[in-house]
């Protein structure tokens, strides 16, 4: 991850697809860039989210759906798996569902619950964990990965499809300068 600072604008960056890097110093760091990607959303939208326990996933999901438009908790789904959340983005009622797979023990558990059926082209789907749905689990339009480095976390964003793409093109993001 080598991208870092003011300069380090994510725009220019995903017209080739490569990989935005950035330093989040605290959770308000965090907060501000999941702020930045409600900002963002496209319908239909799948982001998948990378990091070990204590990452940030859930504090970034968090601070998206707040941003978005919902009023209420937005709570973890460990044990439920999918959390589904109601916004309006552009004017056009759209659904949020967030799932959480770590506790799933294969990815035919995905299946059977029918979570496949939620994506669907037009719910924005957020997943964490998800090689513990892989296969088959819908390929992801933009990758998300977060590490623990120090007291904050080095976070790097991917477009791996067109809708990636343009949400990633969106997304209005400078970093906190170290």
């Amino acid at each position: 991850m080598e991208q870092h600072g003011a300069s380090a604008l994510i725009n220019p960056v995903f017209y080739s697809m490569q990989p935005f890097t950035a330093y989040l110093p605290d959770e308000s760091a965090t907060a501000a860039l999941g702020q930045a990607l409600a900002r963002a959303l496209q319908p239909g939208l799948v982001i998948y989210l990378h990091g070990d326990l204590g990452a940030g996933k859930t504090a970034l999901t968090r601070a998206l759906i707040q941003a978005a438009g919902h009023r209420g908790t937005v709570k973890s789904p460990t044990y439920t798996l999918s959390e589904p959340y109601r916004v309006q983005l552009g004017g056009q009622d759209v659904n949020i569902i967030h799932y959480d797979l770590y506790r799933m023990s294969s990815p035919e558990e995905f299946l059977d619950a029918g979570f496949r059926e939620d994506f669907d082209g037009k719910n924005i789907c957020i997943v964490e964990w998800p090689e513990k749905g892989e296969p088959v689990l819908p390929p992801p339009d933009v990758r998300v990965l977060l590490e623990v480095s120090g007291l904050g976390r080095e976070v790097e964003l991917q477009a791996l499809s067109q809708l990636g793409l343009l949400c990633l093109d969106r997304l209005a993001y400078t970093p906190p300068t170290p």
